[in-house]
């Protein structure tokens, strides 16, 4: 019978292991996930150092799919440590990259709420390069598990 793995066992094991890489305390302040090929091809997807610097801390606040991270301009350069105009330059320009969606929040002529952040053109950039990535990782199983069996020895048995 094939079981599935409790996830609750697996978030723990891995909170775990990170906690013995990173230390107990950092742990517990909080954690953030991103996937390793934004990492791996941000020079191919066109980003820049403080791109990702951008893309990790709104990353940071988006804790559920359906509600996207919405910190404010302030928050984010405070964070950086850059200007805010600077943070609006970079969003623009991965906006104009359809990176990120920007989605504004004006609810009076006078006042508006924080933005709202959409990964979906980053997510949709870089899923070429995740498939891509998988096809490798899974060759070089293919690969080990070929090498493993050539190399069993033969049991040869005498019963001379």
């Amino acid at each position: 019978m094939n079981r599935k793995p409790d996830n609750n066992k697996v978030a723990s094991e891995n909170l775990r292991t990170n906690e013995k890489k990173w230390s107990k305390a950092l742990m517990a302040a909080g954690w953030n996930v991103v996937p390793n090929i934004l990492i791996e091809k941000q020079q191919a997807l066109g980003l820049d150092a403080l791109d990702m610097n951008i893309i990790l801390h709104l990353s940071h606040y988006w804790w559920q799919a359906d509600n996207l991270p919405h910190p404010s301009v302030g928050t984010m350069a405070k964070a950086i440590g850059v200007t805010p105009r600077t943070i609006q330059k970079r969003i623009k320009a991965l906006e104009d990259l359809n990176l990120i969606k920007r989605e504004e929040r004006r609810f009076t002529k006078d006042g508006s709420i924080t933005n709202r952040y959409d990964f979906s053109g980053l997510i949709a950039a870089a899923r070429p390069y995740a498939e891509e990535k998988v096809q490798e990782i899974e060759a070089a199983i293919e690969a080990k598990r070929k090498r493993l069996a050539r190399k069993k020895p033969k049991l040869i048995v005498s019963n001379d």
